[in-house]
């Protein structure tokens, strides 16, 4: 006889729920109720109906205690709701809580039919049938049960699926579908090796084993009790979290804990299982406390100590990992893909390749979301930042092949801020520190510009952090000279650019004496928009007192400096270009007016061009925005804050003494 009976929804949709339309993960939600019953053993079986693939029939059965007919209503009867939760404790015993995992077959056919025994209250074998069909999931039919032969028949279930449209045999025999039930299930199979757990296929046993990538058996002993311990580091990302696995003597799980590395972004997908008689009386409580009962919980000396080894042991394999494989994928996945920068097949480039990719693979080691979540663009901005980082460092003077870099200290490793030693390349977490120390510079520059405006000088204050903060203006350039005279400035330019110095000039005594306030420079390779010749670019920078506007007095002495390099002999060739800045807090309209006469350039900033000559007029707040946004990508990367900055500013003292102590600050910091 067939009754039929409705299912509780509570008023929700079965349909719109969130049950999966995937026939993988239909599959797997069945195979995680026959495991939830006991199982050890789960089989799929399919029956091909033709040549061609299509199948005839499907059979997920397994060896568990079955479906208690007693207690149909609580499982069947009730949607979004189960049993299972109900006796579910911090282990990986029961998977199924939410109680839509039966309702999964929809992704594989119309119907399903579970036929299932189990031992009622009088000890004997009973079976009986269950069918849903998707035309009304808010109802299934259930037979009468039956008593079966014990002695032929044992506990558990089958669910059978016909008319079968969508999937093919293939869906079942190939490769990504086995990988699929291995990433699902290796976990908890290695979890119950000791129970012979299985998942067959067609009668054959499918190898979890095959997405192991490292397996380490160790052990060790804490205050004379032994624990024996299984690393295993998985090639793919498994169902579960990342926990250890706490298992008695019997290999039966007590409890499981999360390790630190779950939040990992660099596909470090691990499993501990630690095995001990020590968890024999063993039960994890929510709030601990030494308890008297000959109960062990987590507040016992035993494990805690435990629980420091195994966290410090799985740092070690964590940076191991990321050491000799994450970082080497990484740059073999910028190489393949061209995001590291072109290096000749010579000596010299072959060096800076190794440079800098050693640099890359510090700093992944050290901290690797900096690499994550990037465009290729963005990725090749951060690689060519680095890049220009290792360039500036004097580099052409390395003429030999260096063997390697000092290895990290376990405290340089924890703090990017920190300055490795290194033998003749510096590393990244150096640069990082620098590029701390910067943003520091930065916020104690606007203080000086904005709110110590009246006690901010030229020559005492913003000149001095300019000698050491050129990098504003574009890290490219070397700094030249800073405060002296302009003949020195050129001699000195000279010495840079040609290795040797010049002491005759065509200059007046009256223009020698002029003084730029930065004067930075370099032999930088730039493309010639007109040809294939690469040009010399050069920069001359005026600051002036933050509360002098530029106008028209400003500009015009800017536009001295232009005009002396313009009657100099040696600074002729049209292959050097030169770009002349003045800068202050506010612009006037009469030079603001000029961005408009050389928009067409579409250069911005730029109030004159002729030739190989451009000045350009910009206020702090210019520059300051140029660093934020050339350098948005890392500096959020790397979580810099401002906070304790802000909090100095509000209690800042507005002096001429307030102004020289953070201008000290700004000279000490290792820029």
């Amino acid at each position: 006889m067939v009754k039929e009976y409705n299912i509780s929804t509570n008023g929700r949709s079965v349909i719109n729920s969130g049950i999966t339309d995937d026939y993988r993960q239909a599959i797997a939600e069945l195979i995680w109720n026959g495991f939830d019953a006991g199982a050890t053993t789960v089989k799929i079986e399919y029956d091909e109906a033709n040549n061609l693939g299509a199948l005839r029939h499907i059979v997920i059965s397994d060896n568990g205690k079955g479906i208690n007919k007693e207690t149909l209503n609580l499982t069947f009867g009730a949607f979004l709701d189960s049993q299972k939760k109900k006796t579910f404790q911090r282990t990986s015993e029961v998977r199924g809580r939410k109680g839509k995992g039966r309702f999964s077959f929809r992704a594989i056919s119309p119907s399903a039919t579970w036929t299932t025994r189990y031992i009622d209250k009088n000890n004997q074998l009973k079976q009986y049938s269950i069918t849903i069909n998707t035309s009304d999931l808010s109802k299934y039919t259930v037979t009468d049960d039956e008593a079966v032969d014990s002695s032929t028949f044992s506990t558990g279930t089958e669910v059978y699926f016909d008319n079968i449209e969508k999937l093919l045999s293939t869906n079942f025999s190939e490769t990504p579908f086995i990988d699929f039930i291995c990433q699902q299930f290796a976990w908890f199979l290695c979890l119950n090796e000791a129970k012979q757990c299985t998942i067959e296929i067609n009668g054959e046993a499918i190898d979890y084993k095959s997405i192991i990538d490292t397996q380490e058996d160790t052990s060790r002993t804490i205050n004379d009790t032994h624990f024996d311990i299984k690393y295993i580091r998985w090639n793919r990302r498994i169902s579960d979290k990342f926990y250890f696995y706490m298992m008695n003597s019997n290999l039966h799980e007590n409890f499981k804990v999360l390790t630190r590395f779950n939040n990992n972004n660099i596909n470090f997908f691990h499993s501990i299982y630690i095995t001990s008689s020590y968890f024999n009386n063993f039960e994890f409580e929510e709030h601990p406390s030494a308890r008297y009962d000959g109960i062990t919980n987590q507040s016992d000396v035993t494990y805690r100590k435990l629980m420091t080894e195994m966290h410090s042991f799985l740092s070690q394999k964590e940076k191991e990992f990321v050491t000799e494989i994450a970082a080497v994928k990484l740059i073999n996945d910028y190489e393949a893909s061209g995001i590291l920068p072109h290096f000749g097949t010579n000596t010299y480039d072959q060096l800076r390749k190794k440079d800098l990719t050693d640099t890359i693979k510090v700093i992944y080691s050290a901290q690797p979301k900096i690499f994550k979540g990037l465009q290729n663009v963005q990725k090749k901005t951060l690689v060519a930042f680095l890049n220009l980082l290792l360039d500036s460092d004097e580099r052409d003077k390395i003429l030999f092949i260096i063997d390697g870099i000092v290895q990290l200290s376990p405290d340089e490793r924890t703090s990017m801020a920190e300055t490795l030693k290194s033998t003749s390349i510096r590393n990244i977490n150096k640069t990082v520190n620098m590029m701390h120390n910067r943003l520091e510079s930065v916020e104690y520059l606007k203080l000086l510009v904005y709110d110590l405006i009246k006690f901010t000088t030229e020559r005492d204050h913003i000149q001095k952090i300019m000698e050491k903060c050129f990098w504003l203006f574009g890290e490219q350039y070397h700094l030249v000279a800073a405060d002296v005279k302009f003949e020195k400035a050129l001699v000195n330019y000279l010495y840079i650019l040609d290795g040797k110095k010049e002491n005759d000039s065509s200059m007046v005594d009256s223009q020698k004496v002029r003084r730029p306030d930065i004067f930075m420079c370099r032999k930088h390779n730039v493309p010639d928009g007109n040809s294939s010749n690469l040009l010399e670019e050069n920069i001359i920078i005026e600051l002036k007192r933050p509360n002098v506007p530029i106008g028209i007095e400003q500009y015009r002495q800017i536009e001295d400096y232009m005009n002396l390099i313009l009657d100099e002999p040696k600074f002729q060739s049209q292959l050097r270009t030169w770009k002349f800045f003045v800068v202050s807090t506010s612009i006037k309209k009469e030079i603001t007016s000029k961005y408009e006469a050389f928009a067409s350039k579409n250069k911005r900033f730029l109030v004159y061009a002729v030739n190989n000559f451009e000045i350009y007029a910009m206020t702090w707040d210019d520059i300051f925005k140029l660093f934020e946004l050339n350098h948005s990508y890392i500096l959020e990367k790397l979580d810099f804050t401002v906070d304790a900055i802000e909090e100095e500013v509000k209690s800042v003292k507005h002096s001429v003494a307030e102004s020289n102590t953070i201008t000290q600050k700004i000279l000490r910091l290792n820029l």
